[in-house]
């Protein structure tokens, strides 16, 4: 049986019904440990048909294939740390893993992955293994950098952010994932000393490329929650709220007595961390946020302040986008404007 064989065999049983029995896990972790015991040798090509159907759980099949007999072992080895080949979003959204690969922590600094492209939407996902606060791989796109792709610093679940730089028309692009040309600035260790560039941390990426098919209809977020009358001195004087992209923009109208306002804003949403906010407020204008997620727990805090006149009322106008695709994936949006 070939390579491509045993991938066929693993999706057409991947395809059928889920056995109905409780101890089915346990059942076939004991035949996977009686089968290697048995099979310290080259299995035949019928020894590797009863293997493939002895690792078949629950209608799920283990990704990743390798070269000559393929073991459990060999398997769990190379499977690629919390990036399946398949999920499904919480909205309803499929996603297929087109292509995936490692940054290690020693070793080369950047992997470069050729996906076909379907002209579905695309997104790459990152899992980290490593020291908190190391440099997320800057990502490129047939070697233009994609900002809209960039990860937050190293965490082990999952993050997922779209890949918007493919060229409309194109059949395939290659995506780079590059840890070696993050800019990390540099720190003043001492007073009057030199700014020493600091040395990167170390962790293992792994990273993936998935393309996702969006549900068939609207999947409406759930509300978001109430922002809090009184936070840190401030008071709340106004607040807007929408959806993305039926509203995308707001206007207020508030008096600050003390001459400072601040504005925040709360999503939901599968794609709510994927939202910007830009404020003008009379002539002052604001650089783009994004928008938190307020489940449980203090509140995420991330106001920004701005000086206006004592006493005098001030208009605000918010624009807002979303970064890369969202169709049938509305996010629900609010901004509270607090005064001192």
């Amino acid at each position: 049986m070939t390579v491509q064989d045993l991938r066929d065999v693993l999706h057409e049983r991947a395809e059928a019904p889920s056995p109905a029995n409780p101890r089915r896990h346990d059942q076939v972790r004991s035949r996977i440990g009686r089968t290697r015991l048995r099979r310290r040798a080259t299995a035949s090509a019928g020894a590797m048909a009863a293997f493939v159907a002895s690792v078949v759980v629950g209608g799920q099949f283990l990704p990743g294939t390798a070269p000559g007999v393929i073991s459990v072992a060999r398997m769990e080895q190379d499977r690629p740390a919390g990036l399946p080949e398949e999920f499904t979003a919480g909205d309803g959204t499929a996603y297929r893993r087109l292509a995936v690969g490692t940054i290690k922590k020693e070793g080369a600094k950047k992997v470069s992955l050729t996906v076909p492209v379907s002209g579905k939407p695309l997104d790459v996902a990152m899992t980290c293994d490593g020291e908190a606060g190391a440099d997320s791989p800057i990502v490129r796109v047939n070697d233009r950098v994609d900002t809209g792709s960039q990860a937050m610093p190293c965490g082990k679940p999952m993050q997922l952010r779209p890949l918007s730089g493919v060229r409309r028309g194109a059949t395939e692009a290659t995506v780079t994932f590059d840890t070696s040309a993050v800019a990390r600035g540099c720190v003043q260790r001492k007073k009057d000393g030199p700014c020493v560039t600091p040395e990167p941390k170390a962790a293992t990426w792994n990273v993936a490329v998935y393309e996702w098919t969006p549900p068939a209809r609207p999947v409406e977020p759930e509300p978001v929650k109430d922002f809090p009358d009184r936070l840190a001195g401030w008071k709340l004087a106004r607040s807007a709220t929408g959806m993305w992209d039926r509203n995308r923009s707001f206007t207020l109208m508030v008096t600050s007595p003390g001459g400072k306002i601040s504005v925040d804003q709360l999503c939901t949403g599968e794609l709510a961390t994927r939202m910007w906010f830009k404020y003008r407020i009379d002539a002052q204008e604001s650089m783009a946020t994004s928008c938190a997620v307020w489940k449980s727990g203090p509140y995420p805090m991330a106001m920004q302040e701005f000086f206006v006149p004592k006493g005098k009322r001030v208009t605000i106008t918010g624009t807002m986008g979303l970064w890369g695709e969202y169709t049938n994936r509305p996010v629900r949006w609010s901004v509270g404007v607090y005064v001192k």
